[in-house]
């Protein structure tokens, strides 16, 4: 992020958010909200204010398992490293003021629209961890019951226990511990899809790194079926399986916890060996390996640039197979888990994508488009709107005179000249009595 932030040319507005997108390819009118901090860019990261802040609550970096005072930097190694106030929780009582040895609180401080005008546009919103729902397989009812992403924050080396692998009950260190696998996902009632084995991967790597950290520690994973579908994914499952984790196939219905130990016990049959029947085990925690859901931004910025989203609620592209990059709206691209659940170097591989897409179209002075287009007879169209709620490229809109056809968003489907019941509409370059031209002059010929 320091290199990214170095870049000559390169504007990062952080704390932002896009408030509205107009206009077309290479001309495209964007707001942007900058968000008051409450602190001038005299603020220096020092930390001085957040440790005479009284006001502390949960800590949303780390998934709510450590606090945070009213005033705080994002995280470590933020980008800028500067103190922003969350005024939902400030009680205003000036301790920070009086810290601070550069005056950079400002408490008059007041939200930014920057208007900016742009070529193009990659939309890259990422993705949301799926939360179940209170009380289902114990989470939010027991304590011991986490979710991967809330895993991943215990081992980092800037978590809430400094990587230090501990129950959220007690702060023991579990000896037993258990994944659940495809929460959320590959189900009916919840979402139909895979996360494109991110949960199997992320559970084999989690698994590996807790056995560096202690050996004795017995894993075993609950799982579907493992998707191990990358270079050389096979054999670091294969290499988990030989450092002692064990894979049940199986389902999880019920978790119930020992209300004496904060133990949780769960009772699975593995149906790969029926002999073995129903079994009670018993684990010191358990790991929910929940499925990759679209950003909640993503219905915001639907409207705001006109897309579509495909069944699973994750941006649609223009073709599934042969263009997984762009948008049907030109000079509008995805890159990333906007567009699908993706693993790491999937995403990557989209974003140099998208990034290339962007610059062949950027390079040029000009942008050429075919003028097969839609034409609307004023004087026929009875504007019923069957054109506009037909267009899949939302280049139709009705005004009091009629249909009007965007040329730069339209594509020359003819989806609109098919549902017009006026025969109001007509395709540049495609009109009958142009055929009716060309049949003449080949009879003729003949």
């Amino acid at each position: 992020m320091l290199e990214v932030a170095r870049t000559k040319g390169l504007h990062i507005h952080t704390y932002s958010t896009v408030e509205d997108v107009d206009g077309f390819v290479g001309n495209f009118k964007v707001k942007i909200k900058e968000k008051a901090r409450y602190t001038t860019d005299d603020c220096n990261g020092c930390g001085a204010c957040e440790e005479v802040c009284p006001a502390v609550g949960a800590n949303e970096f780390d998934e709510g398992m450590s606090s945070r005072s009213a005033i705080y930097t994002a995280f470590s190694q933020a980008v800028p490293l500067v103190a922003q106030i969350d005024m939902d929780r400030c009680i205003k009582c000036g301790l920070c003021i009086e810290a601070c040895e550069v005056d950079a609180i400002d408490f008059d401080q007041e939200d930014k629209i920057i208007e900016l005008e742009v070529g193009s546009i990659i939309v890259a919103t990422g993705w949301d961890e799926y939360e179940p729902p209170e009380g289902y397989l114990g989470y939010k009812k027991y304590p011991n019951v986490i979710t991967q992403l809330q895993l991943e924050r215990i081992l980092n080396p800037n978590g809430p226990t400094v990587s230090h692998l501990v129950r959220p009950s007690d702060g023991k260190v579990p000896e037993k511990i258990l994944f659940v696998q495809c929460v959320g996902s590959r189900d009916l009632n919840k979402n139909t899809y895979c996360s494109s084995g991110v949960c199997c991967m992320t559970t084999i790597k989690n698994s590996k790194l807790i056995k560096q950290h202690d050996p004795d520690t017995e894993i075993t994973v609950a799982y579907m079926d493992i998707r191990a579908a990358g270079k050389d994914y096979e054999e670091y499952f294969t290499a988990s399986r030989r450092e002692g984790i064990r894979y049940i196939r199986t389902n999880i219905s019920k978790i119930e916890e020992d209300p004496d130990t904060h133990n949780l016990k769960i009772v699975m049959q593995n149906t790969l060996r029926d002999s073995l029947g129903l079994q009670e085990m018993e684990f010191d925690l358990v790991v929910l390996s929940c499925a990759m859901e679209p950003s909640q931004e993503i219905q915001k910025i639907e409207k705001m640039l006109k897309l579509e989203t495909s069944q699973d609620g994750f941006f649609k592209e223009f073709h599934s197979r042969l263009n997984p990059i762009d948008t049907k709206i030109p000079g509008i691209v995805l890159a990333g888990a906007c567009q699908g659940p993706k693993a790491i170097n999937e995403a990557i591989s989209q974003g140099r994508g998208a990034a290339s897409s962007i610059a062949k179209l950027m390079s040029h002075d000009k942008y050429e488009i075919m003028l097969i287009r839609a034409h609307v007879d004023k004087e026929k169209c009875a504007k019923c709107g069957l054109c506009e709620l037909n267009c899949a490229y939302n280049a139709i809109t009705l005004s009091d005179d009629g249909a009007v056809v965007d040329e730069i968003l339209c594509r020359g489907c003819g989806s609109c000249l098919a549902n017009c019941p006026s025969e109001a509409i007509t395709l540049k370059y495609y009109r009958e009595p142009q055929y009716e031209e060309q049949i003449d002059a080949i009879l003729g010929e003949t």
